[in-house]
Formats: C-alpha cells, sequence, structure tokens
C-alpha cells in the first residue's frame, strides 16, 4: 500500500537534492582533470546569468 508513495518520496528527495556541481567534479577522471573543473565552476560555469535588458 505504501510502496508508491515510498517509491515517490525517494525520488522527489534525489530530485530536491541533486547538486549539478558536485555531479560535475565527481565525473572527474584524475586529479588534473579535477582541478580544471574546480577552475571552471570557481569561474563562473554553473552560476546564472543576469541579464540587464
Amino acid at each position: 500500500m505504501f510502496g508508491p508513495v515510498k517509491k515517490a518520496q525517494r525520488a522527489w528527495t534525489r530530485f530536491v537534492t541533486f547538486d549539478p556541481e558536485r555531479a560535475y567534479l565527481d565525473e572527474a577522471i584524475d586529479r588534473l582533470d579535477l582541478e580544471r573543473r574546480q577552475r571552471e565552476i570557481d569561474g563562473g560555469l554553473f552560476r546564472r546569468r543576469t541579464s540587464f535588458y
């Protein structure tokens, strides 16, 4: 009876707690790749672009 409710709750929790920066860093294959990805994030890779128009 509570199976579908638990499945929906688990899916919602994963959706809400998803961190794109962390997922991007987890894909690094070595230390140099990780450092490059960190610099890209620090440079604003995942920041929202503001528009002044």
